[in-house]
């Protein structure tokens, strides 16, 4: 998700409520390359900005009318929209510890400097994009798992019902997937529906 040129800059969203801060954000940000969305006051326009216009990160200060930033730090990540990195005047332990658990990926503490934001808003990029792959992970071993079940229901099938060894069962099921260019599991899903036998 970080910039490349082969998909553009980082987009930004920038949820501040000091004006003066959001418009030196920007200013700052658009200065290095990175393209600034959407902007806004308040934490609730955050997320709905955030889920509309699909950024690569969302900077949210803490303390924001509407919706403080660890709540929508909390949505936004939750959903994971966006990464998230969050600016607060306040360098509390607390604080910091909230924002971590809602999901905030990387913190500033104002005032700070431009050669602090960048490493922070790659920092964030980094860890949500370890964080997707992670979960993608999960869901394909998940998925391997499940259909690794589905294959050995379809062999006890065809064993117990076809008299077959298990070293047969699996050529039957393997030559079905390549005969009919279908997956593995595809193919043990319709010996176990009794829709495939042989």
């Amino acid at each position: 998700m970080s910039s490349t040129p082969m998909n553009g800059p980082t987009r930004i969203v920038i949820a501040e409520d000091e004006a003066i801060i959001r418009l030196d954000l920007k200013e700052l940000l658009e200065e290095e390359g990175y393209e600034v969305v959407g902007e806004t006051g308040r934490g609730d326009e955050a997320v709905e900005l955030v889920r509309r216009l699909a950024p690569d990160v969302a900077i949210l200060d803490i303390k924001m009318p509407g919706m403080d930033g660890i709540t929508a730090a909390r949505q936004i990540a939750g959903d994971r929209l966006a990464a998230v990195l969050v600016l607060t005047a306040f360098s509390q332990r607390d604080l910091i510890d909230q924002a971590r658990d809602a999901g905030a990926l990387a913190y500033l503490v104002k005032p700070f400097q431009k050669s602090d934001l960048i490493p922070a808003i790659e920092v964030a990029l980094g860890r949500f994009g370890e964080v997707v792959a992670l979960e993608q992970e999960i869901v394909d071993l998940s998925e391997r798992l499940e259909a690794r079940k589905l294959v050995d229901r379809a062999k006890g099938i065809l064993m117990d019902e076809h008299g077959m060894t298990e070293q047969l069962a699996w050529r039957f099921i393997q030559s079905q997937a390549m005969s009919q260019r279908k997956r593995v599991a595809d193919i043990a899903q319709t010996v176990v529906d009794r829709v495939l036998a042989p």
